[in-house]
């Protein structure tokens, strides 16, 4: 498909439409680069809804890059807790570190030298870049993914690297060169809100006249996506051991889901069927905890989790320690309620503690 100096009539017909539908967003009045990188960090795979909150949140707790590299991780975890893939936090932390470091804590804003920096991919600098200084270059995400395979028949599937490819010269193709920013911008709401993964508005879509899905009945069947194998299954039991109104909390080091969060000390069984009983509670804190003496609280429903890859099936039994032991761990350590509420767990744990039920225990 060639490019044409005019404007493409695509381009201008999702102009227009996003001219009328668009929703007003913080980060769509300004051009900080810092601020629209948070939010496009937010908001991968995240619904706008809930990573409202968090930009905000995050902007006010760092105002400035600087603000944000100069934090301790803990904070930043805390912080983004409940958004799960938690790499990208870290990541985060990385990058305002990286800024401040190489670009004297200012935020870069053209794509040569975003796509520099940790954790910022094509798609990220590209919308960077034109959001902020109109920059030339297009946007691929998910939404620009269905939208393009949707309207011009592209059949190749989006989970390939090589089908990024063609799409990205699509994507290239319609782009306006004057108004790269707004491009970009009403393609990507256009797939949010009308272009939609199920059930597409196509009745009253204003580019159904030229959509290839559409006249084809086809919106079902595109974009193609290689299906995902299933995810694994794990086992965890939490053993959640209190003395005197403090608690053992281990932190996740090693290269594993949840890393540098916190959690109860964990045993993590290889099936199902794992013993939950007294019997096999007291073979755990032998085994882990020396046979310290305890009194068993009570033991919670099965509780299930469900990461991208893996499905997370835990259990917690509360257990009140008769004496004081030393941290059967490297990372662990005793903490009472008010250290705890300063660090970040995984949701799975924080809707556990939040259901009310550690504050059941009594002490002896």
């Amino acid at each position: 498909m060639a490019y044409f100096c005019k404007m493409h009539p695509v381009s201008r017909q999702l102009i227009e439409w996003y001219r009328l539908h668009a929703r007003d967003l913080p980060w769509r009045h300004t051009r900080d680069a810092y601020r629209i990188w948070l939010s496009e960090v937010i908001l991968q795979q995240t619904r706008v809804a809930q990573g409202l909150s968090y930009y905000h949140a995050f902007t006010e707790r760092f105002p400035k890059v600087n603000d944000l590299a100069a934090a301790d991780e803990h904070d930043v975890l805390r912080l983004w807790q409940g958004l799960g893939y938690y790499s990208r936090a870290r990541n985060l932390h990385a990058t305002a570190k990286q800024v401040v470091a190489e670009f004297g804590g200012v935020f870069p804003d053209k794509y040569d030298a975003l796509i520099k920096l940790k954790g910022i991919g094509d798609y990220t600098a590209s919308a960077i870049a034109s959001f902020c200084k109109n920059e030339a270059v297009s946007v691929l995400d998910g939404n620009v993914f269905r939208f393009l395979s949707r309207y011009f028949g592209i059949w190749d599937d989006i989970a390939k690297n090589s089908s990024r490819e063609r799409f990205k010269s699509v994507a290239c193709d319609i782009l306006p060169k004057k108004q790269a920013g707004l491009h970009n911008q009403a393609i990507m709401e256009f797939g949010a809100l009308q272009c939609k993964p199920l059930k597409p508005d196509c009745t009253y879509c204003p580019l159904s006249g030229g959509c290839y899905a559409r006249k084809e009945g086809k919106q079902n069947q595109l974009p193609v996506k290689a299906k995902k194998s299933a995810p694994v299954n794990r086992y965890f039991h939490y053993l959640v051991l209190m003395y005197k109104g403090e608690y053992l909390v281990c932190k996740r080091k090693e290269k594993d889901i949840w890393m540098h969060l916190h959690e109860f000390f964990l045993v993590e069984n290889t099936l199902k069927q794992a013993s939950y009983s007294l019997a096999g509670i007291k073979k755990y804190m032998d085994d882990h905890l020396n046979g310290a003496d305890y009194r068993l609280i009570s033991s919670s429903d099965g509780h299930k989790h469900q990461l991208t890859h893996q499905t997370i099936h835990a259990r917690f039994t509360l257990l009140e320690l008769k004496n004081r032991i030393s941290p059967p761990k490297e990372n662990a350590e005793w903490m009472d309620a008010d250290q705890m509420s300063l660090i970040a767990f995984p949701r799975m744990i924080t809707r556990f503690m939040e259901s009310g039920i550690l504050s059941t225990f009594e002490i002896s």
